[in-house]
């Protein structure tokens, strides 16, 4: 092959953009997909890639914590993290999406009194079960769900267990809405949860708004809007909005490894534990240490970084070893 022929061809495979790593925390606008926000965000920064830790409707707004390079790596632990929602909930009326984008299937004349919400409140919180919504993004036979009730196909969702650590009725502006907040796990639906509650109050329900307030580490005091991030466009001002790979991490114990052993890791290969770093893991688990043995930190999630704060990797603590899992090819990018 001709070697102007293999530099063309090797230019078509580079990844088109900059790479860019870290997190942007968005307030994402109401009628803004979270895909189409994405890539909006992707645009400013000129990224090579990009995702998101969690999807929210178009209809909803607030935290959409959207990852950068390899900061995509680590949307996974932003996604376990609990969430936090404000919404409304619009007493009578049932629709196919149990929110305002859907038509009307259902309606009632019963509304709900204050006392009556707060007595079925409890039993609406905790482990509780819940059919997700037929308009939700949930794999069936290799479809979405949503896809499939658009096209008017019969299916059915499997329920399954959410945990809703706390639930409250802040608001009710008149007899037809109820305001809520509620901090949730993975998997939850706030459409369905209106929907569920409205049932066993004896009336049917929809969602009329919705709002993000948290995600993992992430909130909405402190997230900055689609209009002004692209108002900053391609500058060093909306660098500042790029909050580092470890940011997602907070949760998990965190190690400085030396350059020789940051090579190493970056290669795949596992590390000995130093006696320093295994009393660090041993104290980060709230642990006695006086096995000494380190059966107690076994299977134990790490992040790994250089002494100057640069990601190295993502590994599991296993027989003495730091092996692992998840490598960050950085680049000149950031971190």
């Amino acid at each position: 092959m001709p070697l102007q022929t293999m530099k063309a061809a090797a230019m078509g495979r580079r990844k088109k953009g900059t790479p860019v790593h870290g997190w942007v925390v968005l307030d994402k606008p109401e009628g803004v997909t979270s895909t189409q926000a994405v890539s909006r965000v992707r645009r400013v920064f000129d990224a090579q890639k990009a995702g998101h830790a969690g999807t929210l409707d178009p209809l909803a707004t607030g935290v959409l914590a959207v990852a950068l390079g390899e900061a995509t790596k680590t949307v996974p632990y932003v996604m376990d993290g609990e969430k936090r929602y404000r919404f409304t909930a619009c007493w009578g009326t049932a629709t196919t999406t149990d929110d305002t984008e859907g038509t009307p299937v259902a309606s009632s004349d019963h509304r709900p009194t204050r006392e009556a919400i707060l007595a079925v409140l409890p039993d609406f919180i905790g482990e509780i079960t819940q059919v997700p919504p037929r308009f939700s993004a949930i794999k069936v036979d290799g479809a979405r769900a949503y896809d499939l009730a658009r096209e008017g196909e019969e299916f059915a969702l499997e329920p399954r267990t959410i945990s809703v650590r706390q639930a409250a009725l802040t608001e009710m502006p008149d007899t037809d809405h109820a305001v809520f907040e509620m901090d949730c796990g993975k998997g939850s639906y706030v459409r369905a949860w209106v929907r569920d509650i409205a049932l066993a109050l004896g009336t049917v329900a929809h969602v009329t708004s919705l709002r993000r307030l948290k995600v993992g580490s992430f909130s909405a005091e402190t997230a900055i809007s689609l209009e002004t991030l692209e108002a900053l466009g391609h500058s060093a001002a909306a660098l500042e909005h790029l909050r580092p790979i470890a940011t997602a991490l907070d949760d998990i114990p965190a190690l400085a490894v030396s350059d020789p052993d940051s090579v190493r890791l970056r290669s795949g290969n596992p590390i000995l534990i130093r006696a320093a770093q295994f009393a660090r893991l041993t104290e980060a688990r709230d642990i006695s240490g006086t096995a000494g043995d380190g059966t107690d930190i076994q299977g134990l999630t790490v992040f790994l970084s250089t002494t100057k704060g640069e990601p190295v990797a993502l590994a599991e603590v296993a027989q003495g070893e730091l092996r692992p899992f998840r490598v960050f090819n950085l680049g000149s990018g950031n971190a």
